[in-house]
């Protein structure tokens, strides 16, 4: 049994962990966040501290016996890591043993807007193991959820998803036709299930953790995806769209796939987050290594093909 600290505890990816977390009935878990929790938000079995991110000497004593935190604090909204680097000085100070920054998506930055941020959080954590160890930490990194493959059915407790690039409900699909080879562009999917699993095994594990956390359900190229999804679903429509126009904003298709989800209001804002992902997903953006599948080789990751039939088998 083990302490442990969410920071940033109420988002829809933290709920699903500390679900799982609390389910083992092993450890401790105190949320913090910035305000005080709406009575939706209180988790029974678990501690809801207000604190300050940007105040060190308040967060040291909140973090005293903690063992590992999980940060969720989002990277668009912490100017120059402010939040982050102020809770991992706590962190060292208090003698927290682990850590892991927000990532929960790819390795490579490129594959969002939204994600360069995160560059600078991995180079911080480096540097401040430089000349020795002071903090252990993980990247970790399960590619893109691939629970996005059974919008709209409800397949989690908590995160959202939404019909990205491919459309199970209405057989249809949107695919870059212009890239050369086609198999080029792979991606990893990685169940929230999963993930949720992966992290708590993880705070388990005796050994060292690996700097890159990657955790991989499958990798397979977006064409293989649209094989498993018609051997299921049966004959999709499919869009082919080319580079040119998704880098200038535009998806030429016969719909439009729109991001659901509570932090995002604007409809441009919506409709832009599905084009970067396809765009992305053209040069292999959202492909995850594996150091937990390999570190955890008793853990059964669930498969593509897994997954689809067990979400939309009997369904029109």
């Amino acid at each position: 049994m083990v302490e442990i600290a969410v920071a940033g505890g109420s988002g829809e990816l933290a709920r699903e962990i500390i679900d799982v977390l609390l389910a083992t009935k092993k450890h401790e878990i105190t949320i913090l966040s910035r305000r005080d929790a709406a009575p939706e938000e209180v988790i029974d079995g678990t501690t809801w501290q207000k604190v300050d991110f940007h105040d060190k000497d308040s967060l040291v004593p909140v973090l005293n016996g903690v063992h590992t935190v999980l940060s969720f604090i989002l990277c668009r909204s912490d100017v120059d890591h402010r939040a982050q680097k102020t809770l991992i000085a706590a962190c060292i100070e208090s003698g927290v043993k682990r850590f892991a920054p927000n990532e929960w998506s790819t390795s490579d930055v490129t594959a969002s807007d939204g994600y360069a941020p995160k560059l600078g959080m991995r180079e911080y954590l480096a540097s401040i193991n430089a000349e020795k160890k002071v903090l252990e930490y993980t990247l970790f990194q399960p590619g893109l959820f691939m629970n996005y493959l059974g919008a709209p059915l409800k397949t989690t407790n908590h995160v959202s998803t939404s019909k990205i690039q491919f459309d199970l409900e209405f057989r249809r699909a949107i695919l870059v036709g212009d890239v050369d080879p086609p198999e080029q562009q792979r991606l990893t999917l990685t169940s929230i299930k999963d993930i949720a699993n992966v992290v708590s095994l993880a705070i388990d594990y005796e050994g060292e953790w690996p700097v890159v956390g990657g955790m991989a359900g499958e990798t397979l190229s977006v064409w293989e995806v649209l094989r498993i999804a018609e051997k299921v679903r049966g004959p999709f429509t499919v869009d082919k769209v080319n580079l040119e126009d998704l880098k200038a904003g535009k998806i030429n298709a016969s719909w439009t796939p729109c991001f659901d989800h509570p932090s995002v209001k604007a409809v441009e804002i919506a409709e832009a987050i599905p084009l970067n992902l396809i765009l992305s997903n053209a040069w292999g953006a959202w492909v995850v290594s594996d150091e937990w599948n390999k570190l955890l080789p008793g853990y059964k990751f669930t498969g593509v093909e897994e997954f689809i039939r067990e979400v939309w088998s009997g369904q029109p």
